[in-house]
């Protein structure tokens, strides 16, 4: 598969030191945090082409169905690249990782069969621009698949989140933001979510700003999603 050009720099996103706390912390929460368990839950019943945003350092890859032919891991920031790549080789099916932003993705229009975000959306500079092209590389009728942290449901913590999102957070975290409300702008996007539930992570102990997430399927219609425009 022929990728597609972009303007965007392959290091257009480099953060090496919350990298590296990255690649640490998320190994201690496969277990720990019962990530493991969520990963093979966001990945079951896969199938065909998919292409995963934001890959991170690869631990997606292990949880992939053996229905999945190919996986092209998009993934900008090159230390965590590096990590992909090591987890590509010891995966079970042909992954390809390459770098590329969420808002500009290397690849042609609908090549895919389904689409993983897993932990990303919380980060990219442009969230609706990021979905639009999720939805132009999918085939109609594709899945995507998402596990993200989202806006707290009670107030105190929404609180909270709003405070960090607006100071320190993103700047610690590359680029994070804990209250997104992410199941929203995917049907903004377009896509019909079928179906989704709310997870906490970790499931007990102290509640963090991240510990709101939410998992679920969406899929893009087969007919083209159409916006109403309506003059007062």
């Amino acid at each position: 598969m022929r990728l597609r050009s972009t303007r965007i720099p392959e290091d257009a996103v480099h953060h090496p030191v919350f990298a590296r706390f990255y690649a640490r912390m998320s190994v201690v929460a496969e277990t720990r945090a019962g990530l493991a368990a969520v990963r093979s839950d966001l990945l079951a019943g896969l199938s065909g082409r998919v292409i995963e945003i934001g890959a991170g350092n690869g631990l997606n890859f292990a949880h992939y169905p053996p229905a999945v032919s190919e996986v092209v891991a998009i993934e900008p920031e090159r230390s965590l690249r590096r990590l992909a790549v090591r987890s590509a080789l010891r995966a079970g099916l042909p992954v390809d990782v390459v770098p590329g932003a969420a808002e500009a993705l290397p690849v042609k229009s609908e090549a895919f069969d389904g689409a993983v975000a897993s932990l990303v959306l919380c980060s990219v500079r442009n969230v609706e621009r990021s979905l639009a092209e999720i939805v132009r590389v999918l085939r109609p009728g594709g899945e995507l698949r998402f596990f993200e942290h989202v806006r707290a449901d009670d107030r105190a913590m929404a609180a909270t989140q709003r405070v960090l999102d607006r100071t320190v957070w993103p700047l610690l975290t590359g680029g994070c933001h804990t209250g997104r409300d992410t199941l929203a702008a995917i049907e903004r996007a377009g896509f019909v979510v079928e179906t989704y539930r709310r997870v906490r992570m970790p499931e007990c102990g102290i509640r963090l700003p991240v510990s709101t997430c939410v998992l679920g399927v969406a899929r893009r219609p087969e007919v083209p999603h159409r916006r109403s425009w309506c003059r007062a």
